[in-house]
This record gives structure tokens, sequence and C-alpha cells, in this order.
């Protein structure tokens, strides 16, 4: 007889984003003239720059022609957009990374879950709290948990607070833990880490022979000079830290799918015996015997990114997205909400400051304003309080959800 893994039936109720889709659903049906404008979930809505869509139609072309025809790529991503990240994301900036230490994926979202399949089962795993449920997730379903508890954490796992008293940057945990997820600038709190910050998780990895999973997705959004893109920029993270980047905010690839996440050569971790083995090969093995690459179509298209003219056009929208960012932060501010991110972050996080939870604060904008926005408390119980607004969304749209949100009775 077959049997299912049980561990899918300690998730909770079900994925953040489909029950905020399912409410939205429900409040559409009992009123379908209501004009709802969406600010939870974080999907883009400008559309592909044009220096992508010449190079995606350009890749397209080739596909049609016997000579430039391509079948299966390379597992980890072709040289050529490897050569251009390693060059415009790392040594531009004076980080030695090198084009083989880069996999080319279909989403950051995928590579921060599928990471875990190369580490052992007995890590201790600590995640940040709020944080992406995606990484919680996986690590339920994959056994790497207890059950679920009633403070709305699940046993095995370590749970580090981001509030307003830490600047929603966590404090080093007491206890042993042997990997940890960080995510820098931060979804869902908007907050980014200082270079003292990111210093201090480096030197505590070396010292105690922790593994970092550095999910950097939002590092096209940060303003501030001094704040580092990437964890690589802090002395010895090569040799404890692996990065995760996307092309989905950057450039808008949420619906084309392109991403890829660093693991440096002389990157180990310890197997059974105490001997020390390097990662890189074990990603590599993973990959090539789970994932057969991205389109060569996409590839061409994301390797425009890194064109001057591509860079004009994608910081374009960066800045319209961030303009959004300030328009939200300055309208719920004046409200009398308290209000933090959107500065080095597309994402705003809010609390009412009224003493209303997370999920019926979420009921009121949507019942009383037709504005969606993301429950703090989906992110995690220190998430309780508050909500999360995306800036990936129309300026008219953004414009007339603060008006409704002020014309709310408070």
């Amino acid at each position: 007889m077959a049997r299912i893994n049980e561990n899918y039936l300690k998730l909770r109720s079900g994925y953040l984003f489909p029950e905020i889709g399912r409410r939205v659903r429900e409040y559409q049906k009992n009123h379908p003239d209501a004009e709802i404008i969406r600010m939870g979930i974080g999907d883009v809505t400008q559309p592909l720059c044009q220096a992508v869509i010449k190079a995606f139609h350009e890749g397209v072309e080739e596909m049609s022609k016997e000579e430039t025809f391509k079948g299966y790529g390379p597992e980890q991503g072709y040289d050529f957009l490897r050569e251009a990240i390693a060059e415009n994301d790392y040594r531009n900036r004076g980080i030695d990374i090198k084009p083989g230490e880069i996999f080319i994926s279909d989403g950051a979202k995928c590579d921060t879950g599928n990471i875990l399949e190369i580490f052992g089962h007995d890590n201790i795993i600590a995640v940040q709290d709020p944080v992406y449920p995606v990484y919680v997730d996986t690590c339920v379903m994959g056994g790497r948990t207890g059950e679920y508890l009633e403070n709305g954490y699940f046993r095995g796992l370590v749970y580090m607070p981001c509030t307003e008293e830490n600047g929603f940057i966590p404090e080093i945990p007491g206890e042993k833990i042997d990997i940890v997820y960080l995510c820098y600038p931060n979804n869902p709190t908007g907050a980014s880490a200082s270079r003292d910050d990111l210093k201090k998780w480096v030197d505590y990895a070396l010292k105690n022979n922790v593994i970092i999973l550095y999910d950097s997705a939002y590092e096209a959004y940060i303003t501030d000079p001094s704040v580092p893109h990437s964890i690589y920029e802090i002395n010895g993270a090569r040799e404890v830290a692996i990065e995760f980047r996307s092309f989905s905010k950057t450039a808008g690839f949420t619906g084309t799918r392109c991403a890829y996440t660093v693991i440096p050569e002389n990157l180990r971790a310890s197997a059974s015996d105490g001997t020390m083995k390097p990662l890189h090969p074990l990603w590599l093995r993973r990959q090539t015997t789970k994932f057969n690459g991205v389109s060569y179509p996409v590839q061409k298209a994301a390797a425009a990114v890194f064109s001057p003219e591509g860079k004009i056009q994608i910081r374009e929208t960066i800045n319209y997205y961030m303009e959004n960012a300030r328009i939200l932060r300055e309208g719920l501010a004046q409200i009398g909400f308290s209000v933090y991110g959107g500065i080095n972050a597309p994402y705003v996080w809010v609390n009412s400051g009224k003493g209303i939870s997370s999920w019926n604060l979420f009921d009121k904008l949507l019942n009383e304003a037709n504005v969606v926005c993301t429950p703090g408390s989906g992110f995690g119980p220190s998430g309780e309080g508050y909500i999360r607004f995306s800036a990936f969304a129309q300026r008219e749209n953004v414009i007339k959800a603060i008006e409704r949100i002020k014309n709310i009775n408070w």
C-alpha cells in the first residue's frame, strides 16, 4: 500500500498566499462590482523592459533555425549568463565570485527550499520570525521539524524574533544551530542589514561552523550606499554562506522564471566522520540529477539585464516601485500607523497601533476599502498585529488605496 508523506499533514491550514486568494475570491463573489486593489502578494505589474524583450525575441528566433537551435542546455546555466552575473553583480563590487560558482535556476523560491537536500536531517535550523513561509514549510515537508506548537512554532526549529525593539535584526541564538536562513533586504519587514549586522553573523558562523543561507532577492532595491548588496562583501563569508538571487523582482521575471544561487568552491560542511566536504559538488550533483536547466531564450533575456540599456531601463522600473513604496510609507504614517521598510526594500511593514490582529486588519481593509494586503501573522507569531504592503502595483492604485484607507472609520 502506498503511503503519504505525513509531514505534509503538519502544515497549517494552507500556504499563506493561497489563503489570501481564497478570502479575496470569496469577497469578490459576494461583491462582484467591487474594485479590488491588490497589494498583498509581491507580484510585479510593470512589463519586461525593452532590452530584455529584444533579447527574448532573439533567443526565440535562434530556436527557429537549425544552425542556432538549442536542445538541452547545461543544468547549471549557460556560460554567457554566469559570466555576466559574476562580472556585474560581484566583480564590479570587488567581490571574488567565479562564474563556475553560480548556478542558474527557475526561481529563488525553489532554490531556498531545495537547498536543504544537500544537508543532513540532523542539522538544527534557525529562521527569522517573521519569515518568508517557504523556509519553514520546506523544513516541515522534509521531516526536519516536530509537531506544531500552540505558540505558533514548530518543534525542532530555532526561531529568532525580529521586532521593532531589535530593528528587525535577529539576535544570535543562545542555543546551538547548524544552519540559519537570513533574508536582507527582508521579506516581509522591509528591513535592511548593515555591514556590522552581517559581520556579526559571518563571524559567528566562522567560529561555530554554521552555514548561512542568505536570501538577497531584493538587493536591487537598496538605496543606501552603506548597505551591503551581498553577504560576500563581508570578509570570510565565502567560507560560510550560500547566496540566493533572483531576476523576478529585479527585472520583472516573476512569470518568466530565472534566478541563481552562489555556492563558493571553498564552502564546506561536515560529513558524519568529521571530515569537511565541499558543498559545491553536492549542489551540482543535485541539479544535474533533478533539474534540466532554464530555457535558452529566458537566459538570453536575463543576460540583457546587464547590457547598458538594460541597466538603465531596469533602474527606471525599480525607481517606479520605490516611489510607490514612498507614497505608501508616507501615506500610512499620516493615517497614524507605525510604518517600517519601504526604503531599501519594496515592502512596507505596518502596525495599525490600534490593537487589531493581523487577519482582522486584513479583513477590515478588504471589506471597508477593497484593498488587499498580507497579514503579518502569516509570516510567524512575531508578525502578529502587522500587515505587509507590496509596492509592486500600478501608481494610480497605490494613490487610490491610500485615499480609501484614510476614509475608513478608525
